[in-house]
């Protein structure tokens, strides 16, 4: 996947600084590129880029195919005539994103854009944005799915009408003419998201750097995804999932997670080569140089929970597709420059897959120093062939997850490392990128030193994640500097 050693940092684009009260693909996502070239960075890594739903996790989006508008740069849509400068009326505070706020306010704004946009007539724009139509296939059925979930109160789908809900022909046509304005606007705010973020790749790859993009393995039960394709998912008769899924009981929970999501009827995805997906993974690949999948061990075998209970405790697993599905994809897409999140309980069946398909899997620092010299993600059990991270998105930052240990356990900690536990984080970073693993990431928070206030997401709570937001001026020269010195004396430097 990889012709060099080279590293990166997490980072994803809400937490971006700048006006507006969310990170956004505007210039601050630029100055962030040029950040991580100066730097002697490679890679850029992100959470799903979707529109999230429940919680406002990247995690939980009405679509796998769509993206955020909440992302999209209002100064470039003011540059395009679609909005004005005075019709940005609203300051938010620096270093958190204001999801609730910035929701009714952004997407007002958008809506107005969108009213402007149609209403100019015809031009070069309105067949640019005609030929984004035709050639997304996914786009109608998400607008229309918006749409009708705005219409009913934000309902989820299967609580719709059931001619609707059950996506009859003609109730679909009925709706369209109904909601059409609404529609339109939907299909407008994808227009300008895409076009925004391929204009963000497509600069971040022009100074050298990859974007490594996330695909949870599975979608939310109130999406476009679902509703669209009700006979691929385990469903009963209204609509409703008759299993979900989640993982047991483990580090990050005693009673395990209970994710919710629909589980896959993988016997009929077989049936049809897996088009759906094909279809999906190929999207992925036109947004990002490598996508990382979410729970990798899913398709060896998923935790499989009867909808009716309340927590994961008591699931089986259950075999999933396993190599079919990679072989489909790779014979209907290519090659496939996948990262594989193997994390959690993972089994030798698990890791025989992963290395079967020649995938790298993560190296997570943070998990280190459990158990004995034999744990997976000492440095000196790491192989070539993965991803080593300080922490993840899930995780604690470094200085978060290190002043909560108790004194022994920090005390191993530095004894390993031959760190003070002042410099812990510093050594984590020189550990991570001294590793003999091809790539290595680091989370912002990380680079600078946060502690846990600065945590994206805590598993298994609901509220209050995803929030944390870079203040802007954080990322400064020097720092760039210090990396980058760091980044040449372990060889990473790659395409730089």
């Amino acid at each position: 996947m990889v012709n060099a050693r080279c590293s990166g940092i997490l980072l994803h684009p809400t937490s971006l600084p700048g006006p507006g009260g969310i990170g956004s693909l505007g210039a601050e996502a630029r100055r962030f590129v040029d950040f991580l070239a100066d730097a002697g960075q490679s890679l850029w890594q992100i959470l799903p880029l979707g529109p999230p739903g429940c919680g406002n996790s990247p995690y939980s989006c009405f679509s796998a195919f769509a993206g955020n508008p909440l992302l999209i740069d209002l100064d470039d849509l003011i540059a395009h005539g679609d909005l004005s400068r005075d019709d940005l009326e609203r300051d938010f505070p620096a270093g958190r994103v204001d999801f609730e706020g910035v929701s009714g306010y952004k997407l007002d704004l958008l809506h107005r854009a969108a009213e402007r946009f149609f209403s100019v007539g015809e031009t070069p724009r309105m067949h640019a944005f005609w030929q984004f139509c035709d050639s997304t296939f996914w786009l109608h059925d998400y607008a229309l799915f918006m749409a009708a979930k705005g219409h009913y109160g934000g309902k989820a789908w299967n609580r719709w009408p059931e001619r609707l809900k059950r996506r009859d022909p003609g109730a679909c046509s009925e709706c369209c003419r109904l909601l059409g304005s609404e529609v339109g606007a939907q299909k407008y705010m994808q227009w300008q998201f895409f076009r925004q973020w391929h204009g963000v790749r497509s600069y971040a790859n022009s100074r050298g750097i990859r974007i490594i993009g996330d695909a949870p393995i599975f979608v939310a039960m109130d999406s476009a995804d679902v509703w669209c394709n009700q006979q691929i998912f385990r469903l009963d008769a209204g609509g409703h999932p008759t299993v979900v899924a989640g993982v047991p009981p483990d580090y990050f929970s005693k009673s395990g997670q209970r994710w919710g999501n629909p589980l896959y009827d993988w016997g009929r995805l077989a049936e049809d080569d897996y088009g759906w997906w094909v279809a999906r993974v190929r999207n992925d690949l036109s947004l990002y140089d490598m996508v990382r999948i979410d729970h990798f061990r899913g398709f060896e075998a998923y935790w499989e929970i009867p909808a009716h209970e309340r927590t994961a405790v008591r699931g089986s697993w259950v075999k999933g597709p396993g190599e079919g599905l990679f072989h489909a994809l790779r014979r209907q897409i290519g090659d496939l420059p996948i990262v594989a999140e193997d994390l959690g309980i993972i089994t030798r069946e698990v890791e025989m897959l992963r290395d079967g398909l020649a995938l790298p899997g993560m190296k997570v620092l943070q998990f280190a120093f459990d158990g004995g010299p034999e744990n997976a993600y000492l440095p000196h059990n790491h192989c070539h062939n993965a991803v080593v991270y300080s922490g993840t998105h899930d995780n604690d930052t470094t200085r978060g997850w290190f002043d909560s240990l108790g004194g022994e356990k920090q005390q191993r900690v530095c004894d390993y490392l031959r760190s003070t536990p002042e410099d812990v984080v510093d050594v984590f970073i020189r550990t991570a990128l001294g590793s003999v693993a091809d790539l290595a990431v680091i989370p912002v928070q990380d680079l600078l030193q946060l502690d846990g206030s600065a945590r994206m997401n805590v598993p298994g709570v609901a509220e209050g994640n995803w929030g944390w937001r870079l203040e802007g001026g954080e990322l400064t020269p020097e720092l760039g500097q210090r990396l980058r010195a760091l980044t040449e004396m372990y060889n990473r430097l790659g395409q730089q």
